[in-house]
């Protein structure tokens, strides 16, 4: 039986990096991306691509090398994210573009990458990374919650679409974990005037310590 192979994304840290390193010591050989690979000279838990999940032609770059060397990607987790909070008002376009590029526009390419030879071997498993947040309208977590609640519905979308070529696929929500998601999370800056400034403090305040607690 040959060995199964997984890619995920974002898989150099945090809850991506968890994952390859529990799948590949039950056997999985997986690799993992990164946006740069230099600032992992060391990085020896699993094979590590470079690939931007916010740009198409480097996400088919990658899978395309990664599938002429082995042939196949058994599993595909869509893994990388990034965070965001702040009043809907006041944060800026460019940082809306960014999060849903990474959450939402990056795993949709990712997944029509290596859907065709999944397709064509009528096997395969996708996993996309959501999250409870995706669940509700969050206050001042609304940008975020809406790039993973459009993800977690194009998770379900696609699984009836595929539901007849052996692809299976499903997704998965995890709560607030002290992760690099969670330190690297952009915070849109509030002005003093600003009439979103004492909710917005406050909720900041109970994220970081759900995070903590995580």
């Amino acid at each position: 039986m040959r060995q199964k192979i997984v890619l995920i994304t974002g898989g150099s840290s945090g809850i991506g990096r968890s994952i390859g390193v529990y799948l590949q010591s039950k056997g999985y050989k997986v690799y993992g991306t990164t946006r740069n690979l230099k600032n992992y000279p060391g990085f020896t838990d699993f094979q590590l691509l470079e690939l931007d999940v916010r740009d198409n032609n480097s996400i088919v770059k990658a899978i395309n090398n990664l599938i002429a060397q082995e042939g196949f990607v058994d599993v595909l987790i869509n893994n990388a994210g990034v965070g965001i909070t702040g009043p809907i008002e006041e944060t800026p376009e460019v940082e809306i573009k960014k999060v849903f590029d990474t959450n939402f526009n990056g795993p949709i390419n990712a997944l029509r990458a290596v859907l065709p030879q999944m397709r064509e071997q009528n096997s395969g498993l996708i996993i996309n990374i959501t999250s409870i947040a995706g669940y509700m309208g969050l206050p001042y977590r609304g940008i975020y919650s809406s790039s993973k609640g459009a993800l977690s519905l194009m998770t379900e979308a696609l699984r009836m679409e595929t539901k007849n070529f052996g692809v299976h696929i499903t997704n998965l929500a995890p709560g607030d974990f002290a992760t690099n998601i969670a330190a690297g999370r952009y915070h849109s800056p509030v002005k003093a005037t600003s009439p979103y400034k004492a909710g917005y403090g406050s909720t900041l305040q109970m994220i970081n310590d759900h995070v903590d607690q995580g």
